[in-house]
């Protein structure tokens, strides 16, 4: 048998396992996603129908609330202000309803295959928000096509763009983590929507996706603080219109987005078996 040299780097068994069991959970994590984004293939007017909601918030709230200067929105028209904030909007609402399709799942026995097969709990999650984030990234294009015809002053580099669609992924798989919780701990359709609703509106509005953080109240401005619709819009606003810019920094926005999502998933993943109970 032939001897390493002296000095020369081993692989041990315990690397080569966490190497093999990362490739593995990538694998799943595909899997898992490429069989979400085939019923999408098959039935894409969901994706449509809820690209209705943001285009008439560009076309009748937008365009009336252009009108006014009321607002304070710095050097940015208020359209081009809002229009990161809508597209904010759409992804917390593609996201945040997105568990309930594991509540249908639960009930077809899709869910307790899943759990008896050796993949990772962790793949089960990451799977499904790569999805969610392929729908809301679906919907980014409509809005920036509408965006583009109000002649919204958007900011069309290769790098903006990218990494306006890294942000919508970012943001879509936090919103759908967080909406599949809610669907491990309530577990039926009619608690889960009643939740959603409760939920959507409040993000909303207390961040600043259509309204500077400086308009509202002390509390207020705690709670957005808390909120990552705000950390999301500020990413948007920095990346996609021409001469916005992150308040709070991009670096401090990624980084939250990204701390958020790694706990949310981490939550979601030892969640999951119980929404077959």
């Amino acid at each position: 048998m032939t001897s390493l040299a002296p000095g020369t780097p081993r692989i041990g068994s315990a690397e080569m396992k966490v190497g093999s069991s990362l490739i593995e959970a990538v694998t799943q994590t595909g899997a898992v996603a490429s069989a979400e984004l085939r019923k999408i293939w098959r039935d894409p007017t969901e994706i449509f129908s809820r690209s209705v909601q943001p285009i008439l918030w560009l076309l009748i709230f937008g365009q009336v609330f252009a009108r006014t200067r009321a607002i304070p929105t710095g050097r940015l028209d208020y359209l081009t202000f809002m229009t990161p904030g809508i597209l904010a909007q759409s992804v917390l609402f593609t996201g945040i309803f997105y568990g309930i399709a594991i509540i249908w799942e639960r009930d077809l026995g899709i869910v307790h295959k899943l759990l008896v097969s050796p993949a990772f709990r962790g793949s089960l999650v990451l799977g499904k928000a790569l999805t969610a984030s392929v729908r809301a990234a679906v919907q980014g294009v409509v809005i920036y096509v509408v965006a583009a015809i109000l002649r919204v002053q958007l900011e069309l580099t290769l790098p903006s763009v990218f990494g306006v669609l890294v942000a919508i992924g970012i943001g879509g798989a936090i919103f759908s983590t967080f909406s599949l919780i809610i669907a491990c701990l309530v577990k039926t359709r009619e608690r889960f929507m009643g939740i959603g609703q409760v939920l959507t509106m409040p993000l909303f509005f207390a961040s600043n996706a259509i309204y500077p953080v400086d308009l509202m109240p002390a509390w207020l401005r705690v709670v957005s603080r808390l909120n990552p619709l705000t950390y999301l819009v500020d990413l948007m606003r920095g990346l996609m219109v021409h001469g916005g810019h992150a308040e709070l920094g991009v670096a401090t926005d990624v980084t939250v987005l990204l701390a958020g999502l790694v706990v949310l998933v981490a939550v979601a993943a030892r969640l999951y078996p119980s929404v077959a109970r």
